[in-house]
């Protein structure tokens, strides 16, 4: 591609990086934290797209311009060797299909990774440095990943007898057990992993996967091994849920703090 085009892709590249920082459609490819980098990427990429066609520009003009004796005999020189080597640069057309997948990050969001990867991948779970101070009595509501680890390393520390709340999108294994699951991000969806917690009580009849609910129960010290990869899965004993909305952030973050 020539520099015009080079730059027009560039445009293009990093105006869709600012409309997905602008909106929530960063929250599907990376987690929270990193919104002012996909911004600053492109502000660089549009800045970089209008020096490109401002520079091929100026050098345009500054070759029309007459150079005095022998300026048309430059001219045509350039003419014919660029006739001479036109098959040689010519890019092929196929190549501007690399544009489609700027319009696809524009145009459609993809989906949360849900059930199928959840159930496929090892839990996640991992001893935090320290957990923040729950109020000494009355109901919680935790971050799933946040009972999980309680509910594991301090053994329901804090825990006992009191109304917990957490939410999360349904997953069921190959026996159709339920589980409630968030998928934990180190950065970006591509190194998403899943930290799941069993159901157990008076959980609703029917469950479909990827629904989100809003549980509400109370510890208890059963717990399961994960399937794929051995680890530790708490329970939690459901009185009552819900169904809610997708969150606008569907991954959770709070499972390595």
């Amino acid at each position: 591609m020539n520099r015009q085009a080079q730059s027009a892709i560039l445009f293009v590249l990093g105006a869709a990086l600012l409309h997905a920082g602008l909106t929530d459609l960063y929250l599907r490819y990376v987690k929270a934290g990193l919104r002012p980098l996909v911004l600053a990427a492109g502000v660089v990429l549009i800045v970089t797209a209008v020096a490109t066609a401002w520079y091929e520009w100026r050098a345009d003009a500054k070759h029309k311009e007459p150079h005095g004796e022998g300026a048309h005999e430059e001219e045509a020189h350039r003419e014919r060797a660029h006739e001479e080597g036109a098959h040689v640069h010519r890019e092929p057309r196929v190549s501007w299909l690399l544009v489609l997948p700027l319009f696809a990050l524009i145009l459609v969001a993809p989906p949360a990774l849900g059930s199928y990867s959840a159930m496929r991948t090892g839990t996640a779970l991992q001893q935090a440095y320290g957990y923040q101070k729950l109020p000494a009595s009355g109901p919680l509501r935790l971050g799933l990943a946040d009972y999980a680890g309680r509910a594991v390393y301090e053994h329901g520390k804090g825990l006992t007898g009191r109304p917990i709340t957490v939410t999360g999108f349904v997953a069921l294994d190959h026996s159709g057990a339920p589980y409630l699951v968030r998928m934990a991000l180190n950065c970006c969806a591509a190194d998403a992993q899943p930290v799941k917690i069993g159901l157990t009580g008076q959980v609703p009849p029917v469950l479909k996967p990827d629904g989100w609910l809003q549980v509400t129960g109370t510890y208890t010290a059963k717990r399961t091994k994960d399937a794929v990869n051995g680890g530790p899965i708490p329970y939690l004993q459901v009185t009552a849920a819900k169904p809610v909305p997708t969150p606008s952030d569907p991954y959770d973050e709070t499972w390595n703090n």
